[in-house]
């Protein structure tokens, strides 16, 4: 991409989470594990989990319906619609479809991405290039994700990381600088990290598949802890310098939601005030691709971010996958 996009921003945000909590209080009936225990080692309290019978594309409606309403829009306009998840309603069509449907949104199109927790940074650069070129007047990016319904409640080093969520925006033509740049990167060969084994091609769902549980999150920690540091700073770093800008000129950072010793080992190797950083973790664990579209979504509303702010996105998900926006709000 280019290093710099003119003229193309956030003109509308919204988020929805579900009404049911989940505490480490709960989860200390479930599974082996205390309160004290996932605290220290992760900063989750609590998670929010979906009723049964929504589905990712319901999440996302909902977030999508208050970006739009944000945004003052006509969703008429909209002509893209991208959702990140890597929970998505079934293998085919795309939840991207359902959430169009439902939008009531004619002839728009519609995809999902899959960069695992780097997912809505991918989609808003992906559907920054069609703003830029003209090919679309406003485009729809949603992160939402319902992980509940993919990890193994018996496995205390994965249920207690995740939750369900989903966080939208709307990107148009802005007047002021909008997204200044971006950076993101990968490496396939590091897979096997961070996987849901079966349910895809190489290893359809069977009667042994999920005896065997392979239809859950299957995680590595202990190795992703030491990439996700590196990879989270080198692209907000990458990002940074894209737009003629360092560390020092950030005025707020909002990290991948994934657990507090990543994030402050992040913070720390770029040298940014903790005051600057956005966090909910604690309150909603680790939604993947929803994490940094709610954080968004947040740090606004709750004032964090002001005019004129110069913000950075990161996130590193499975993939492994990494990137990094800088916009000035």
């Amino acid at each position: 991409m280019k290093d710099k996009i003119d003229s193309v921003g956030i003109v509308g945000l919204g988020a929805y989470l579900p009404e049911k909590t989940l505490t480490n209080f709960d989860l200390e009936k479930i599974v082996d594990t205390s309160d004290e225990w996932i605290k220290t080692r992760t900063g989750i309290s609590q998670r929010r989990i979906a009723s049964p019978e929504m589905a990712t594309s319901d999440l996302a409606v909902l977030a999508a319906n208050s970006a739009i309403k944000n945004s003052g829009i006509k969703k008429e306009d909209i002509g893209l619609i991208i959702v990140a998840t890597v929970t998505p309603d079934m293998m085919m069509p795309s939840t991207a479809c359902f959430v169009q449907a439902k939008l009531g949104i004619k002839e728009a199109a519609c995809y999902d991405l899959n960069a695992a927790c780097s997912g809505f940074i991918f989609a808003v650069i992906a559907a920054s290039q069609y703003i830029a070129n003209n090919t679309y007047k406003y485009a729809l990016v949603i992160g939402a994700e319902v992980l509940s319904r993919f990890v193994d409640w018996k496995d205390r080093s994965t249920c207690i990381l995740f939750g369900d969520g989903a966080g939208a925006c709307i990107l148009g033509k802005v007047n002021e600088p909008g997204i200044l740049s971006a950076h993101t990167g990968g490496d396939g060969t590091l897979a096997h990290l961070l996987k849901i084994p079966a349910g895809g091609s190489r290893l359809p769902m069977s009667h042994k598949a999920l005896d065997d549980k392979l239809g859950f999150l299957k995680m590595e920690g202990n190795e992703i802890f030491k990439i996700a540091v590196r990879a989270m700073a080198n692209a907000a770093e990458k990002a940074l310098s894209k737009a003629g800008l360092s560390c020092k000129d950030v005025d707020c950072l909002i990290p991948h939601q994934a657990n507090i010793r990543i994030i402050d080992a992040t913070v720390k190797k770029l040298g940014i005030s903790k005051d600057k950083v956005f966090l909910n973790i604690a309150e909603y664990g680790n939604m993947s691709a929803a994490s940094t579209a709610v954080a968004l979504c947040e740090a606004v509303a709750k004032g964090k971010i002001k005019k004129g702010d110069i913000l950075v996105i990161v996130a590193f998900g499975g993939g492994l996958t990494w990137g990094a926006i800088v916009l000035k709000w």
